[in-house]
């Protein structure tokens, strides 16, 4: 995984330039004040995503140890340590109809407060599966996800729209390294016999935990949402950016927090969560998109019937 550091380096600042694109964001500048000051929500999201999610995945850890490899345990207990995704959240919220301002705040946070809270919550929990919080490793941590994240936020003004008019190599550099250090991870883990070691009923039971996790952490951030007394809009920004995890940082982490040998098995269960959460969060945010416009349809029939009645 180390010869797929400047790999992990480039999709992260590509990511970053490129995240909320221009003239997506253009409308809501005069907004991002408040989006940023929106404590409750963005407490309540990061409660979501470095408390709910790891207590569920601590349960799942406790009651499947016995039916699944050890490794996949491991992985599906680090993908509950993940920080949020950023440009998927910002764009199911942009879909839904919510707060795009608290969500690029909320997205945002969460993702940069991943960079130490994940390491740390791997050391807790998971120290004898991994590497280990040495020099080495946070040094890696910085250069691969820390430093691509400020530097991204901080050429926009001079790449941005360079990397905008260039949308299609973007996209490709950025999905292309993504899938490198996929590929590479993977590939030492099939190397290691990892097929050997994971049955197809192994598999079908990663997948139906991976579903359950997700639909019970998107019930719980939807029902907490509405028990907090948040509007619709914030309650889309808490649904999406509270039930989701970065692909994109947590490939490359797992390449330094892991030994090469189990990274691609420790993998295995973000992978399978990542398009299961864009799957089910694209139905979701059409759902929440066409119940606006059904809101807005009732008043405006009724308004019509009572036009004809008038008259």
């Amino acid at each position: 995984m180390q010869r797929c550091g400047m790999s992990a380096g480039d999709v992260n600042f590509s990511y970053r330039t490129r995240a909320t694109p221009a003239k997506k964001i253009a409308p809501f500048i005069s907004h991002s004040r408040t989006g940023a000051w929106n404590w409750r929500l963005h407490l309540s999201v990061l409660t979501s995503t470095y408390v709910i999610f790891p207590v569920l995945g601590l349960a799942v850890f406790a009651v499947a140890s016995g039916w699944l490899p050890h490794t996949l345990l491991v992985g599906i207990l680090f993908l509950s340590f993940l920080p949020s995704t950023v440009q998927s959240s910002i764009a199911f919220t942009a879909i839904a109809g919510g707060n795009v301002p608290a969500a690029i705040c909320s997205a945002s946070l969460s993702n940069l407060l991943g960079v130490f809270i994940t390491p740390l919550l791997v050391q807790i929990f998971l120290g004898a599966a991994g590497k280990g919080l040495s020099w080495d490793v946070v040094q890696a941590i910085i250069l691969q996800l820390l430093l691509p994240f400020f530097l991204g936020h901080l050429s926009r003004p001079w790449t941005a729209a360079f990397l905008h008019r260039h949308k299609i190599l973007t996209t490709i550099i950025d999905r292309g390294s993504i899938l490198i250090v996929v590929y590479v991870a993977f590939s030492a883990a099939v190397v290691q016999g990892i097929w050997r070691a994971v049955s197809p009923a192994n598999f079908a039971l990663m997948v139906a935990i991976s579903a359950a996790i997700l639909a019970l952490i998107l019930a719980i951030t939807m029902r907490g949402a509405r028990l907090l007394g948040f509007s619709k809009a914030d309650e889309i920004v808490m649904v999406f950016c509270g039930s989701k995890k970065s692909l994109a940082s947590g490939v490359p982490m797992a390449g330094v927090l892991f030994p090469a040998a189990t990274v691609g098995a420790v993998i295995i269960p973000l992978m399978l969560f990542h398009q299961l959460q864009l799957m089910a969060c694209a139905i979701l945010a059409r759902r929440y998109a066409e119940r606006d416009v059904n809101t807005d349809l009732i008043p405006a029939a009724g308004d019509r019937a009572h036009q004809k009645s008038s008259a």
